[in-house]
């Protein structure tokens, strides 16, 4: 029987693109466990994705994971279908152009299909206690230009 996870996610940037960071809260039962981190340049979709990759990474084992997220971007790629049709296109979007981040995107997929993954849609800066968390994660891990 698989272990029911919980993982919240979020990315922040300052400026798009900039330097940006991502936190995650991973929770099972009573445990507990935020991560976050940063890139100096980057954008805010890099982020949202990174905060859902290193979450789903920081597992050691198959799980059932819901993801909570406040990003339509990551959100509905999976909701709607457009990863996998992204993926049958050879990372093409309808018009025919490249997708952004394909290489996230595919790191990403290769994640869900080691667990067995439904994506939330949370309301961003709103009352949702652990997506604020994230948030204050996130944008604590943005380099400074120090």
């Amino acid at each position: 029987m698989k272990k029911q996870v919980i993982l919240y996610t979020d990315g922040a940037c300052s400026g798009n693109p900039g330097p940006g960071g991502w936190g995650a809260i991973l929770m099972y039962g009573e445990h507990r466990l935020e991560l976050s981190g940063g890139e100096v340049d980057t954008t805010n979709n890099r982020m949202e994705l990174m905060a859902v990759i290193e979450g789903l990474r920081a597992l050691k084992i198959p799980c059932h994971v819901d993801i909570y997220s406040d990003s339509a971007y990551t959100v509905n790629a999976f909701l709607q279908g457009w990863v996998l049709a992204w993926e049958r296109a050879g990372w093409k979007k309808a018009d025919k152009k490249p997708v952004l981040n394909a290489d996230l995107w595919k790191e990403l997929l290769t994640l869900t299909r080691k667990h067995n993954v439904t994506f939330h849609k949370v309301k961003g800066h709103s009352d949702n206690a652990f997506n604020n968390r994230c948030d204050e994660l996130a944008r604590s891990a943005i380099p400074s230009g120090d």
